[in-house]
């Protein structure tokens, strides 16, 4: 999730374990135990891109980090605070459950996490979006309203559980719209006579009422999207894989690589001359209606007998034409 949102979640859970001991501080240590795992992003300025992509989300956001790092950080905080009514195993339980909880968040989304590295396996719910307006405000109102409250009444652990519970919940009721998403998808699919051996659905951006879909269709992939609102079928449309065009490129080691990040979803095309990699998992962003171009995307060149990855996000010039049509797509067709 966004920065902002593990922010809110690392401050309620920092006022959860130690705020009836330190009030508003608790929540500070929460709030910055919550944007630790982050941290990987200085992986870019420090190594090539497709190594620092490997490392998102990787270690530092696995349970193994938390219970290394929590101990760790604890005692740093115990020897500069000195609070022996909190003690070194209260702050390292209040960032084993800081550095815990973003991960198990970030599950939910589309990149997902490797929360039981050193295994390779991403856990990735796709049922919502990094950055989600519901979850977030009324969590983050519920905590500042809890600020106000004086330290370890009652009235600011319920407003601050309230904070939780709602964002749970919320959580809970994206999985139950990603199985409607997902049962009216593949329902199109049956009625349309498409064969296809694997589909993925996620959350439009900033919304669970809008849901994308990937279908690999042997030759194709199909896209297509399902608003809660729509009352016409869903319609895909196909977008070839190249696979025997792209063979060569795709048998390299740098290549195999963002293959196996983006787990198989992904088109290699050229574009005036430059081999393109297309990660088909955060779907498509319409900065040209005709030309609609997928979010994720990497110009790919060789230095020395090694591909070079180069990210190439999409223009931010146009983006309120991208957010109007965002929402009247999600008003249904």
């Amino acid at each position: 999730m966004d920065s902002l949102t593990q922010i809110v979640l690392g401050a309620a859970v920092g006022e959860a374990v130690l705020g009836k001991k330190i009030g508003n501080r608790a929540m500070l240590w929460g709030a910055i135990a919550g944007t630790i795992p982050d941290l990987d992003v200085i992986a870019r300025y420090l190594t090539d891109t497709i190594t620092a992509t490997e490392m998102h989300r990787g270690f530092s956001h696995s349970i193994v980090f938390s219970i290394l790092m929590a101990p760790i950080l604890g005692w740093l905080v115990h020897q500069i605070k000195k609070r022996p009514d909190v003690g070194w195993k209260g702050w390292s339980w209040l960032f084993f459950w800081g550095l815990f909880t973003h991960p198990l968040l970030d599950a939910f989304t589309t990149w997902g996490t490797q929360l039981f590295w050193p295994f390779e396996t991403r856990l990735a719910f796709n049922n919502i979006f990094v950055i989600d307006p519901l979850y977030t405000l009324p969590f983050l109102t519920c905590v500042i309203i809890a600020m106000t409250r004086r330290r370890g009444t009652l009235s600011r652990k319920r407003i601050n559980n309230l904070g939780i519970y709602l964002s749970t919940g919320y959580l809970a009721i994206t999985l139950l719209l990603k199985w409607v998403a997902h049962t009216k998808i593949t329902e199109a699919l049956e009625n349309q006579n498409i064969a296809y051996t694997q589909i993925s659905t996620r959350p439009a951006p900033m919304n669970t009422v809008l849901w994308n879909a990937n279908v690999d269709a042997g030759d194709n992939y199909l896209i297509g999207d399902y608003s809660l609102f729509d009352s016409e079928p869903v319609s895909f449309k196909a977008y070839p894989k190249n696979r025997k065009a792209s063979e060569k490129l795709a048998s390299r080691d740098e290549v195999k690589r963002l293959i196996n990040i983006s787990e198989g979803w992904y088109i290699l095309e050229k574009e005036d001359g430059t081999w393109i990699y297309n990660d088909l998992r955060f779907g498509l962003i319409p900065i040209d209606p005709e030309n609609p171009q997928f979010v994720f995307r990497y110009k790919l060149t060789e230095e020395n007998g090694t591909i070079i990855a180069t990210e190439d996000r999409p223009e931010t010039e146009n983006m309120d034409a991208v957010l109007g049509t965002l929402w009247e797509r999600i008003k249904g067709n």
